[in-house]
């Protein structure tokens, strides 16, 4: 999505990339082009999907599981994502690097809210935040919108409120649907520029999307949707654990660096590595 005359204004640009900026997700939005969007968390990913085109990167709290070994995203803090954030927003120059807010950092109220934003901002250079929840949201969202900071929503699914939602469940089915509704209305009243929609049904997903005029960000939420978003090491197979059902896999990283270091542990046990055009004089 960047600001060519000469190609299609949301194609990857091959040389001189501009920043997306939240504009651009509007635009998006209006013309029906598709945004793309993956997780990262250090710098060497962060060029490789900056360079793959994509047109935002969330460093999430799913570090939390990706990167520090936890079972949940809640021990995640703020101090945690100031330096993968910061990482990742050095690596790349074209891609919207958006923080995630983790749990216990704004839930206190606005003030509390911005005060995270504004360090997100300050110390990792973020583009824009994320936080959960739509309704009690709220106030959080216009505060720090109000400060000039990028916010993007998040509902249905809320992994910092897993233990509340009773586990992993899909949200938004039968009479729920209008709360949904109800709770994206409410990000978007509060001046998000865009919401994820993570783990609801196809058909609330859609009916979100045409309410809406702000652009909507699938997490398993099915293709109508105004984009979509994935955490990277289950896109690409680098997990050990279940897949959801609603990630594609398109790559095996961990049985590729499997093997690699399979055989490089064999040729040092043979003697066949370091060979003598690994050797100095």
């Amino acid at each position: 999505m960047p600001e060519h005359e000469e190609q299609h204004p949301y194609a990857p640009a091959v040389t001189g990339p501009k920043r997306v900026r939240i504009r651009h997700f509007l635009n998006a939005k209006r013309e029906g082009v598709p945004i793309t969007g993956l997780t990262s968390y250090d710098m060497l990913t962060a060029q490789i999907f900056d360079e793959a085109g994509m047109d935002f990167l969330l460093v999430g709290d799913s570090a939390g599981n990706n990167v520090f070994g936890y079972d949940t995203t809640l021990p995640v803090t703020v101090d945690d994502l100031i330096p993968l954030t910061r990482a990742v927003a050095g690596a790349v120059k074209r891609a919207l690097v958006i923080a995630d807010m983790p749990f216990g950092s704004y839930e206190g109220g606005a003030e509390e809210a911005l005060h995270t934003a504004v360090r997100f901002m300050k110390e990792a250079r973020a583009h824009a935040v994320k936080l959960e929840g739509g309704e009690r949201s709220r106030q959080q969202i216009r505060r720090i919108v109000s400060a000039g900071i990028p916010v993007m929503g998040h509902v249905g699914f809320t992994p910092q409120s897993e233990h509340g939602l009773g586990g992993h469940i899909i949200q938004g089915r039968g009479d729920a649907a209008e709360t949904l509704i109800k709770d994206a209305l409410a990000v978007q009243d509060a001046g998000a520029f865009a919401i994820v929609l993570e783990m609801v049904p196809a058909t609330v997903a859609a009916e979100v999307t045409k309410r809406l005029e702000i652009p909507t960000i699938g997490v398993g939420a099915g293709p109508h949707v105004d984009g979509q978003l994935l955490v990277w090491t289950d896109f690409a197979g680098m997990g050990a654990g279940r897949v959801p059902k609603f990630v594609r896999q398109y790559a095996d990283v961990r049985g590729i660096l499997t093997d690699a270091v399979r055989r490089y542990k064999d040729d040092v046990a043979s003697g066949a590595y370091p060979a003598p055009e690994h050797s100095y004089e």
